[in-house]
């Protein structure tokens, strides 16, 4: 009598097909990625991030070659042939693109020369306040107690003092106001903000099971501090850096319109937004540019925050 199992058996593998090898590709596993990682992915699908890395690209280009983009001087005036001369939008480029000032100074002009001095501002404060609020924010969080105590009660104190007036009373205490003196009274100022996230995410950070591991193998503070937790506590803080930044920019030109700000002989889009405000009605467009660019030099910087955030953020995902 027959085998009816092998029978079967037999029969079952001749209909079904031969199984088609396995490619290497389905034994290799997706790799990983790390939150910046994960972030770079999703910003580089961002046309916000898009957008705004262009304009910053572009403002930066502007600020370190501006006479690539012009040939005019923005200090040299011409009153008797270009008192308030109107724009003529055809000639592009040109140094009567955009009109002239009440001294007969190319505004296209003055917009170039203008964006090195306040994405300089920027930047630099925006540098400043990141370093100095990171080191008092890790410091703080990471030892706690007395130093905790100090450094959260020095914080408060610079916090409660109102950003615009604290700096209005600092540069009125200098005579000559130029660029470094505007980035010292902002920076002076500024760190407060970031030095409360980055104490809030060090507080987080440091509970984590590789800062415990770390300190089992006798790891020093400074390797923790630098090497552990830094790395992992940044990402807020780079999230506030960016999105202050255009408010630094903002603050710049409302102190240079105020006249305490940047003064002539520097050029700056609030000097010429302040200028310009006694020419509104006969030549609009002395007001109208300077404040344009200024717009939107810090929408740039904001979408760029937003966008990073976004990224950075997996509750926004």
């Amino acid at each position: 009598m027959p085998d009816v199992t092998k029978t079967a058996t037999a029969a079952e593998d001749a209909v079904a097909p031969p199984s088609a090898p396995e490619s290497k590709s389905s034994h290799k596993q997706e790799k990983a990625r790390s939150l910046w990682g994960d972030a770079w992915h999703d910003l580089r699908r961002n046309p916000y991030f898009i957008v705004s890395s262009a304009l910053i690209t572009l403002l930066l280009v502007i600020s370190a070659f501006p006479s690539l983009f012009t040939s005019a001087s923005p200090t040299m005036g011409d009153l008797s042939n270009h008192f308030l001369g109107k724009a003529e939008l055809g000639k592009i480029g040109s140094p009567e693109w955009l009109g002239y000032d009440q001294q007969g100074r190319s505004v296209y002009a003055r917009l170039i020369y203008g964006t090195r001095a306040s994405v300089m501002v920027g930047l630099c404060v925006t540098a400043i306040v990141a370093v100095i609020g990171s080191i008092m924010g890790m410091l703080a969080g990471y030892f706690g107690g007395v130093w905790d105590a100090i450094l959260s009660r020095i914080t408060d104190v610079f916090f409660g003092i109102p950003f615009l007036l604290g700096a209005m009373v600092v540069l009125q205490s200098f005579t000559e106001r130029t660029i470094w003196v505007v980035v010292f009274a902002l920076a002076f100022l500024g760190w407060t903000q970031i030095t409360r996230v980055m104490r809030g995410a060090v507080i987080t950070v440091k509970h984590s099971d590789y800062v415990h591991a770390a300190k089992a193998l006798g790891a020093g503070t400074t390797r923790i501090l630098f090497r552990h937790i830094l790395p992992n506590a940044m990402a807020p803080v780079i999230v506030v850096a960016t999105i202050a930044l255009g408010g630094y920019i903002s603050a710049e030109a409302t102190l240079s319109y105020l006249g305490l700000g940047l003064s002539a002989p520097t050029v700056s889009w609030g000097v010429d937004v302040s200028a310009g405000v006694a020419q509104i009605r006969v030549a609009p467009h002395v007001l109208l540019w300077p404040s344009i660019m200024l717009s939107l030099t810090v929408l740039a910087f904001i979408m760029l925050g937003e966008a990073v955030r976004n990224a950075l953020d997996p509750k926004l995902r």
